[in-house]
């Protein structure tokens, strides 16, 4: 009997962690928490690359390059949407302006 609490238990905890996991999913997302169902989330994904991201097909840089984007908010958040796209140009500005602006 211990040993099938234990076992239940074990695949629970699994189950568990197979559920709030790394996904790799078509869109390019890296990883998709749901914080809150259907509402919530925190996910990572790529950035979108520099040269791309004034025009109408923004593509996402290679998730090797380590250039992530940590982002909270709705589950539906989608990496080359045009909110991310403001987003990560306002964001390179910033960037020009803090490392060669005076």
């Amino acid at each position: 009997m211990k040993n099938t609490k234990t076992l239940l238990a074990a695949l629970l905890l699994a189950g568990s962690f197979v559920a709030t996991s790394t996904v790799s999913a078509s869109d390019g997302t890296i990883s998709k928490d749901v914080l809150t169902p259907g509402s919530y989330c925190h996910e990572k994904f790529p950035a979108i690359q520099a040269r791309s991201l004034g025009t109408d097909d923004p593509t996402l840089k290679n998730a090797a390059s380590g250039d992530v984007m940590d982002f909270y908010g709705p589950c539906n958040e989608n990496p080359t949407g045009q909110d991310q796209v403001q987003a990560q140009k306002l964001d390179l500005q910033h960037r020009w302006q803090n490392n060669y602006e005076d």
